[in-house]
């Protein structure tokens, strides 16, 4: 069974302890209790890890998730409705708006959740900056199957 991994990347407008970065995190909170009721196989804290620099430009402070699916359609349904969805509208009170050209996130396919990591991610993301969407990574509008075929999300 391969399953599908989702990694994300912003900056916050304003420092952690400010109002509406705590706001944020609340928030946060709860898309990742619906993410778990929503097929979620894996959730990968981003405590402790180095973040590089030069994958998004701005002045925030980064933010950044790592989560791993057991299908595309169970993580393409849980972004675009629910808490998830609202958090997606209000993104512009917590987050930087993202420089021309930037992704936000970054999707690919994986054999084995152990074989998730943080430096895999940053790898799968560097690689569709450099490439753009092949099967390798992707995004949603042009996303790939486990068998690596063109695959029209619903």
């Amino acid at each position: 069974m391969a399953f599908v991994s989702i990694y994300t990347v912003g900056r916050l407008n304003h420092p952690y302890d400010h109002p509406a970065s705590i706001e944020f995190f609340q928030v946060g909170d709860e898309v990742f209790r619906q993410a778990a009721k929503s097929g979620m196989v894996e959730a990968f804290s981003s405590e402790g890890v180095h973040f590089p620099q030069e994958s998004v430009k701005g002045e925030g402070l980064p933010v950044l998730s790592l989560t791993v699916w057991g299908s595309l359609q169970s993580l393409f349904h849980f972004t675009y409705s629910g808490k998830h969805k609202q958090a997606l509208r209000d993104r512009n009170r917590w987050v930087e708006p993202y420089p021309e050209k930037h992704l936000s996130y970054v999707v690919w396919w994986t054999e084995k959740v152990k074989d998730v990591s943080w430096d895999e991610a940053f790898r799968r993301y560097n690689y569709y900056i450099q490439h753009g969407s092949t099967s390798f990574a992707f995004d949603f509008k042009h996303a790939f199957d486990e068998k690596g075929e063109t695959f029209l999300i619903k």
